[in-house]
């Protein structure tokens, strides 16, 4: 990667920080129909790096830091960089102890998304509280459902038809 674009990359991602929270309405998938979020990309917008959750032509946007988004991006691609990311070496470590990521389940609280990601580890399963961006790149890693409430997917989701990008 070059300098200018490390440069336009590390400046995009400042950019994500000066955002205001998300303007959706509170979201709980244990109050709400779920919904399977059926594709995942990464872009960088002119906000800074953003994974778009697909699902029923619409795209609900996450922005998330730049080692995240390539995480996520390696992930879909089936690449392997040349040294691990925390994603990575969690995957690395899951699998070394036959375990895997079951799903993640994406909520919005007080303007932030959460994550609860279910691993399963032998016998046990267990679920943890983590950033959504987090839970995201582990269930792409693992290729495990990403789940949403309906009622997060209607307040937050941009339809796709109407929606580019660089306007997330």
């Amino acid at each position: 990667m070059t300098v200018y674009m490390r440069f336009v990359l590390s400046i995009c991602f400042l950019g994500a920080l000066a955002l205001p929270v998300a303007h959706a309405d509170e979201s709980s998938p244990a109050t709400s129909v779920q919904v399977t979020i059926t594709e995942v990309k990464v872009r960088i917008s002119d906000r800074g790096a953003v994974v778009l959750l697909l699902a029923e032509g619409k795209a609900i946007p996450v922005f998330v830091d730049l080692t995240v988004a390539l995480s996520i991006q390696g992930a879909l691609n089936g690449e392997t960089l040349s040294r691990p990311l925390s994603h990575d070496l969690m995957r690395t470590i899951l699998e070394a102890y036959g375990g895997k990521v079951l799903r993640t389940v994406i909520t919005l609280k007080g303007g932030t998304y959460y994550g609860a990601l279910t691993v399963a580890v032998q016998d046990q399963v267990k679920t943890f509280d983590s950033r959504s961006s987090d839970s995201i790149a582990l269930a792409v890693h693992f290729k495990a459902p990403i789940i949403v409430g309906r009622d997060l997917l209607e307040s937050a989701g941009r339809s796709v038809e109407k929606s580019k990008t660089e306007d997330l």
